[in-house]
């Protein structure tokens, strides 16, 4: 099955108002010639809706960094589905080696993010992945298992066709370092097996999985080469528009 490739910039806390709408028009504008792919946008929560109108005429889709469960409520600091949705998001980062690493949330309350996403009609990207400690002790497929079931816990098939999956090890986030492709394959290809255990085979081949890990320039033409590899969620390289108009124009 031909997956539509995603190719997504995650900006984390980085950019300003004035910062966020002069990258958002540049990349718009090298990005207005692609027709066989998806481009994503994940801004910070305060240009949400600046990028969204940069953006209003482009075909780039614009997500949020995370998402609470509930539309509203007495959650501080947190931003609900119906806030991303207004502010012209369409997707939700969900379970960030970040958000797990450094606020500690955990397998339940990823799968509580990702089921608000689904009821509020967001498409959630939910990330998994291992730590160097992980997959040097022989752990990586293990962590990975246990991500992917209680993150999709109570997640129906139905709802399975609006999921994206990224696999970002630890060990290569922000730090230069890059799974080779055959690692970034083989985990992507566990991964798919695992998905058509927990639904079925044409589920699991109709579901894109990123993978991202200090993608750049030089490594996403081979990586994007892989069987199982249907995108990239990029960081650091996203920040720029040289270089992410250089990554989503992939060949």
């Amino acid at each position: 099955m031909k997956r539509r490739p995603l190719l997504a910039g995650n900006w984390k806390m980085h950019t300003t108002v004035i910062e966020a709408c002069h990258l958002a028009a540049e990349i718009g504008a090298c990005s207005a010639h692609l027709d066989d792919r998806d481009i994503l946008l994940a801004p910070p929560y305060t240009v949400l809706s600046e990028v969204a109108h940069v953006l209003k005429d482009s075909n780039i889709l614009i997500a949020s960094q995370n998402v609470c469960w509930e539309q509203e409520g007495a959650f501080t600091g947190e931003i609900s589905p119906t806030m991303v949705k207004s502010a012209g998001g369409v997707a939700a980062i969900i379970g960030h080696s970040e958000r797990r690493r450094i606020f500690h949330e955990d397998n339940e309350m990823v799968n509580k993010r990702v089921h608000g996403a689904l009821r509020f009609g967001l498409i959630p990207i939910l990330c998994i992945g291992e730590t160097l400690e992980e997959r040097e002790g022989g752990q990586a497929f293990t962590v990975l298992e246990g991500q992917v079931r209680e993150g999709l816990a109570g997640v129906s098939p139905d709802a399975m066709g609006k999921m994206v999956v990224a696999y970002e090890p630890v060990w290569a986030i922000g730090t230069g370092k890059t799974a080779s492709k055959e690692q970034a394959q083989e985990a992507h290809a566990f991964v798919r097996k695992l998905l058509a255990e927990m639904y079925e085979k044409d589920i699991a081949d109709s579901v894109r999985i990123l993978y991202g890990g200090s993608v750049n320039v030089d490594n996403v033409n081979e990586l994007m080469a892989q069987a199982d590899i249907d995108g990239a969620l990029v960081g650091g390289a996203a920040l720029k528009a040289e270089s992410f108009c250089r990554i989503i124009n992939f060949t």
